[in-house]
């Protein structure tokens, strides 16, 4: 099983030409080719070839069977089932007498494709082959640890089989020993920064296999798929959420916040916008203290793969507290960023309004809300941009003037504490790091 020669180590620039490079071959001999739905935006895809479909309803997480179809004409379309759109094309040039995976990946309106050639010579006797796909560009760059099966033990002096791999990108093929392992995707360089457990994965002996990293809501915790050269493919969707404490409050308040037995946010004074910490995803009740005393919350569900942000916020005498569902994939248009504004003020203070360079890109952001992520176009060059908010009541309560947006950044802007007793505090927050 490989990538063909122009599907090797593909950067997501070179994972987006996919889509629209390749030719017809020289041969007119037939080969076999079949779909893999890898994009989580997609209940089902059809695979159609010259104007004829070749495998249909393949649901997210599965495989088509092969369909023979000529090396010589090879114009495919990808199509959401039942309505028949295309989500992606691509006529790419393919070896006679041959099995080829391709594989569809991304989100709605932005999905791109990978082929997989399944032509690896088999492993040897007690030695199995993996492969390593990143097909989760928001995941940014990912390190493959395996680890023997069911351990719970941190990766902190453990090698990685493969590091580095960027988004779009593959690992080459890996010779282990079969058996069965912990599979472990971790943010590059960061075995602490988990974004896919997988208890116990099983190689045989002499097997020939590929893991998929796919891509999940929040945009850092990926999916996974395992598949089988000319095989079956297996789904594993992630079972962790991601969730960070923004504890906006004014008055020198102390806020700390646990789930389980996880540590969300020590003890600190306000305002402070805690990392992300990975937990299992589920129905579950966060332990928020202000100034020592508990802050009455409901129990949340936090669903897989997604990311939160727990804003506690409002004033020592009432203390808040909300919860934000967290997009932080990257941008789909080139030369874009993602930005978006969190209200952590006081009550007293609704309807905020964002601009960039003199056009609102949100408006009326209310105490514990946020507003939906805005694209916006990079900074051209070196020339800043100039982003406010204002208050209705209040006027101006934030303005940068230096901003660089880069392209591909995703931000939030938090507005901390409370206006009427001191100057607000604003705090850009870059997400994609």
């Amino acid at each position: 099983m490989r990538f063909t020669s122009w599907a090797i180590g593909l950067t997501l620039a070179g994972a987006a030409l996919l889509t629209a490079c390749g030719g017809k071959s020289s041969s007119s001999s037939n080969t076999n080719v079949r779909l893999l739905n890898a994009s989580v935006g997609y209940a089902s895809l059809d695979l159609t070839v010259n104007s004829t479909v070749i495998n249909s309803n393949v649901a997210y997480g599965s495989v088509g069977a092969y369909s023979s179809i000529s090396t010589g004409a090879t114009s495919s379309l990808v199509q959401a089932s039942g309505v028949g759109s295309t989500v992606a094309a691509l006529t790419p040039t393919l070896t006679g007498s041959s099995n080829y995976t391709m594989i569809a990946y991304g989100w709605g309106g932005t999905v791109r494709t990978s082929l997989l050639q399944e032509a690896e010579p088999v492993a040897d006797a007690n030695k199995s082959k993996l492969l390593f796909l990143n097909l989760a560009p928001d995941a940014g760059a990912l390190d493959l640890y395996l680890t023997a099966a069911n351990n719970t033990n941190a990766l902190d002096g453990t090698a990685p089989v493969a590091t580095n791999i960027l988004g779009g990108g593959s690992s080459g093929y890996n010779i282990i020993n079969s058996g069965s392992y912990r599979v472990t995707l971790t943010g590059y360089n960061k075995p602490a920064d988990v974004r896919l457990n997988i208890p116990s994965v099983t190689l045989d002996s002499t097997s020939v296999s590929t893991l998929i990293a796919t891509a999940t809501q929040g945009g850092r915790l990926v999916n996974g798929l395992t598949l089988k050269q000319q095989g079956a493919a297996t789904n594993i969707p992630s079972t962790m959420t991601r969730i960070r404490v923004a504890a906006t409050m004014s008055g020198n308040s102390t806020v700390s916040t646990t789930l389980g037995s996880a540590t969300l946010l020590a003890t600190t004074l306000a305002p402070q916008i805690g990392t992300y910490q990975t937990v299992a995803a589920g129905a579950a009740t966060p332990v928020i203290t202000v100034n020592g005393g508990p802050l009455t919350v409901a129990s949340q569900t936090f669903k897989a793969g997604n990311d939160y942000t727990l804003l506690v916020y409002g004033t020592p005498a009432l203390p808040l507290f909300a919860l934000i569902s967290d997009d932080n994939r990257l941008p789909t248009v080139a030369g874009s960023a993602k930005i978006r504004l969190v209200n952590g003020f006081a009550s007293g203070f609704a309807g905020l309004t964002m601009s960039l360079d003199y056009t609102d890109i949100a408006s009326n952001i209310t105490p514990g809300g946020a507003s939906t992520v805005t694209t916006v176009s990079a900074s051209s060059g070196s020339t800043p941009s100039l982003l406010t908010v204002r208050s209705p009541t209040n006027g101006s309560v934030y303005s940068n003037s230096t901003l660089i947006v880069p392209q591909g950044a995703v931000f939030s802007l938090f507005m901390m504490g409370d206006p009427a007793l001191a100057t607000p505090i604003g705090q850009l927050v870059r997400e994609d790091h």
